[in-house]
């Protein structure tokens, strides 16, 4: 009996030890030097992750710390929850502390904006051009980006929201189109629940091509509501919108930066000058802020408004003060 005690007495010893040894050697510091990354393949198991660390050399105590790490990762549930990705590994961290990093899905993530103002086009050559976004699509075509991110038919103007967005890498284009268009759609949803009474729109795209038109006209904060109210009054009054961002818009490619009197003389679709309503689509990607003031139009009389050259411009009532307000700031510049 004593002989017994004795060997468990032993086998207890030497698993505390054991225990002792594998807490120190997997919380010692990595070998992986600052600034280190791990890129972690899809369907790696935790054996193979053990092995691709080692065979990097980060581990200290090979190779009975590889095999501490291994049953760690059994032990705690933590082998069946291994995410792929790409991970930064700061110095100082262990081997155990990067099991848990990657179990918890912490991969480096990039960032890309979308911003206010820009064309469809402009933001598909943001995405296109990031190194980190991994390229699926094989055509720029608006109507077939729509397609493949799940819209079909749907025009592509002004459909994706302008925001900085963050991803891991290898995220695919189409996943990072279709998530801007998803947020696009959620935020034109909550600003229509919440508009005001009695707007010329019939539905929420109609408002979004109105936020479109406002995000060209000013980006002074102060101003979109008033813009709105402006180009709301005259829808209502039956006025053509006569705004020039529109026209600039149908131009293209053709425009050349300066926008002439043959331009807007010009008929098309988006010539405001000649044609009642809306344009037949956004003309860019509108943020939130300007979808609201679209949406909450300033009250007023103001059927005018010109740019003073800072940024900022003069509202007028009548076409009177409008035409002074003209001579005083353009002409006279």
């Amino acid at each position: 009996m004593r002989t017994v005690f004795r060997l468990l007495a032993v086998l207890a010893i030497a698993t505390t030890a054991l225990v002792i040894d594998a807490a120190r050697v997997l919380h010692l510091p990595l070998r992986s030097g600052d600034d280190a990354t791990l890129m972690v393949e899809p369907g790696t198991s935790a054996s193979a992750l053990v092995r691709q660390v080692a065979d990097s050399g980060w581990l200290e105590a090979q190779p009975r710390s590889a095999w501490y790490l291994q049953v760690y990762a059994r032990l705690t549930g933590l082998a069946t929850q291994l995410k792929a990705g790409e991970y930064a590994v700061s110095a100082g961290t262990s081997a155990a502390g990067l099991l848990q990093l990657i179990a918890d899905g912490r991969t480096i993530l990039y960032e890309l904006r979308l911003v206010e103002g820009w064309t469809f086009r402009q933001a598909l050559a943001a995405v296109h051009a990031h190194p980190q976004l991994r390229k699926t699509l094989e055509t720029g075509d608006g109507e077939a980006v729509m397609a493949a991110i799940g819209r079909e038919g749907v025009h592509p103007e002004g459909r994706l929201f302008p925001d900085t967005y963050r991803f891991s890498r290898d995220t695919t284009d189409v996943a990072f189109l279709r998530r801007a268009a998803d947020m696009m759609e959620r935020t034109l949803a909550q600003e229509w629940a919440q508009r005001e009474e009695g707007l010329p729109y019939a539905t929420p795209e109609e408002a979004l091509t109105m936020a479109s038109i406002v995000e060209k006209e000013t980006g002074v904060e102060h101003e979109r509501n008033e813009v709105a109210g402006v180009f709301v009054r005259r829808l209502q009054l039956g006025m053509r919108l006569q705004t020039d961002p529109t026209v600039i818009y149908g131009l293209g490619e053709a425009f050349d930066g300066n926008l002439r009197r043959d331009h807007l003389r010009t008929d098309g679709d988006y010539n405001t000058y000649l044609r009642w309503g809306l344009p037949p689509s956004p003309i860019c990607l509108p943020g939130r802020a300007s979808i609201r003031a679209a949406l909450h139009p300033a009250p007023g009389k103001s059927l005018y408004f010109v740019s003073r050259g800072d940024g900022t411009h003069q509202f007028s009532e009548t076409l009177e003060e409008h035409n002074a307000a003209v001579r005083k700031y353009q002409l006279r510049r």
